[in-house]
């Protein structure tokens, strides 16, 4: 029996989040006849890189940058949810509901907070939203990194930050399942449309085993209506880095607006 990485941790919580992708996994793997290794000791990027990958899924953004070239694409989620649907998310632009400013203009010289500087949806969207209003080269007052989408809310919440972009899809689940950790949060904005997080593979897959790995996936997701249903994912769509140069057109069109770093 075949050993190989099968992880899905782009969106780790709430718990019945978690759960969903863990019985999804299990289902293709015996699908499929492997067995999995395990990852617990490899960092997101060390996972991505490794030569014994089956299954994950990456930011869109470091797909294009670190990992373009070094993973094949399976395919992209086709969640329905609020802000994500027919293969696309967004991040929101969320401030605290008590806040009064409440257009994006009027939070300049503010606090933000990005969840890490290679993040789609926690910087690089944020950065083409705000590309326009910035001056010289500069909107807000500072920029903190939280390390993560969940931190970057606990921030706004305790008021250690003004404005933070966050994917639309870890908030649709976090209001769903864990509403208390965007509570007093509202939507300043919402960003432009992007193409959903990717799956990827080893890059030395062959087009013939990618499309088994996302057939298995599609029947997976079929054979357990409620995983689907705690997801909001309909399928997984067939998808390649074309869907993904969206996000160096973003970064592209900050920078020509003098705009080449969120800050």
């Amino acid at each position: 029996m075949a050993q190989h990485h099968a992880e899905l941790l782009m969106y780790p919580a709430p718990e019945p989040i978690r759960l969903a992708n863990e019985l999804w996994l299990t289902r293709i793997l015996e699908h499929l006849g492997h067995s999995r290794l395990d990852a617990t000791h490899l960092s997101l990027p060390e996972l991505w890189r490794s030569p014994h990958l089956l299954l994950t899924q990456t930011c869109g953004y470091p797909l294009m940058t670190a990992l373009r070239g070094k993973v094949r694409i399976i395919g992209r989620p086709r969640y329905e949810l609020p802000d994500a649907s027919a293969g696309n998310h967004c991040s929101l632009i969320l401030g605290r509901a008590d806040d009064p400013r409440k257009q994006l203009a009027d939070f300049r010289n503010s606090r933000a907070v990005i969840n890490s500087e290679d993040s789609n949806s926690g910087m690089n969207l944020f950065r083409q939203r705000l590309a326009p209003l910035h001056r010289h080269g500069q909107f807000f007052g500072s920029v903190g990194i939280s390390g993560g989408h969940r931190e970057s809310l606990r921030w706004l919440r305790e008021n250690h930050a003004d404005l933070a972009a966050i994917d639309s899809v870890t908030y649709d689940f976090l209001a769903r399942h864990a509403a208390h950790e965007v509570a007093g949060l509202s939507v300043v904005a919402r960003s432009a449309v992007s193409p959903a997080l990717p799956f990827i593979t080893v890059a030395s897959a062959t087009d013939a085993q990618v499309e088994v790995l996302r057939q298995v996936m599609n029947q997976a997701l079929r054979e357990l209506p409620e995983v689907a249903q705690t997801l909001g994912l309909a399928d997984v769509m067939a998808a390649s880095e074309r869907d993904y140069q969206v996000l160096l057109d973003y970064q592209q069109e900050a920078e020509v607006l003098g705009y080449g770093r969120l800050r």
